[in-house]
């Protein structure tokens, strides 16, 4: 019970990578409140499974391209569950094309999903953390915003910006007790990948040296290291679990 009585914020919790990551935290004992994007359907079966483990969970929907929506997400976790220790910051999306075909406004969707959404996430629980002298805030970059690649330069822009988000404020973080790092996942079998064609998904695997993508769960296993107290030396760090498609 690494995460006994604590309690764990997560956005994009319904399905993925959040969804793994909001019931590992749950089996270690924290409390859930998670965010989810008018997915009411899954986000009930994901709190189910939250509740079997004998946690309080809170969901709901929230953009959280707006920051007025992040803020009353915050909010409603403290009212319900009690002052957040961890935020797993993971909501994402991508729209794939060539550089010259993406319009305005897709570009400050992604941009608004990703970077504004983590960083004002980010806010609406950081100065508590500080505060109370303790917290731990984990971002969700990519593997994209350290190698870039074709046909998503929005999606490696705003992951890029994630890990200089990380990088900074854990800075200004870790002399208040809040630890900040960042997690740069590989290609995990979700959704998100899912939407990729199938030739496009085995020319991946057949290039990665662990021959497979990876799973939700081992994603979630690195924010449990980052979130527990076996992480406690982490600060700024960027783990980037990819089945070899970046070895640095």
């Amino acid at each position: 019970m690494q995460l006994k009585d604590q309690v764990a914020l997560v956005t994009g919790g319904s399905r993925g990578i959040g969804r793994a990551t909001a019931l590992a935290f749950a089996a270690e004992g924290a409390d859930i409140a998670f965010c989810h994007f008018n997915d009411d359907a899954q986000a009930e079966a994901t709190a189910t499974e939250i509740r079997a483990l004998g946690r309080r969970v809170l969901h709901i929907s929230a953009d959280v391209a707006d920051p007025g929506a992040t803020r009353a997400f915050a909010r409603q976790a403290t009212d319900a569950l009690g002052a957040p220790d961890i935020l797993f910051n993971n909501a994402g999306m991508n729209t794939r094309k060539p550089f010259e075909d993406y319009t305005e406004a897709e570009f400050d969707r992604l941009i608004g999903v990703h970077l504004k959404g983590m960083f004002f996430m980010a806010q609406a629980v950081y100065p508590g953390m500080a505060a109370r002298g303790r917290g731990c805030i984990i971002n969700v970059a990519s593997q994209m915003g350290l190698k870039g690649g074709p046909n998503a330069v929005p999606y490696c822009a705003a992951k890029a910006g994630i890990i200089g988000l990380t990088r900074a404020l854990a800075w200004e973080a870790a002399p208040k007790g809040v630890r900040v790092n960042a997690i740069a996942p590989g290609p995990i079998d979700t959704d998100l990948v899912r939407q990729n064609s199938d030739e496009w998904q085995a020319a991946f695997r057949a290039r990665l040296p662990a021959g497979r993508f990876g799973r939700a769960e081992e994603i979630a296993a690195t924010a449990l290291l980052l979130a527990g107290p076996q992480g406690g030396f982490y600060v700024g760090a960027c783990l980037s679990p990819n089945g070899g498609d970046i070895m640095y």
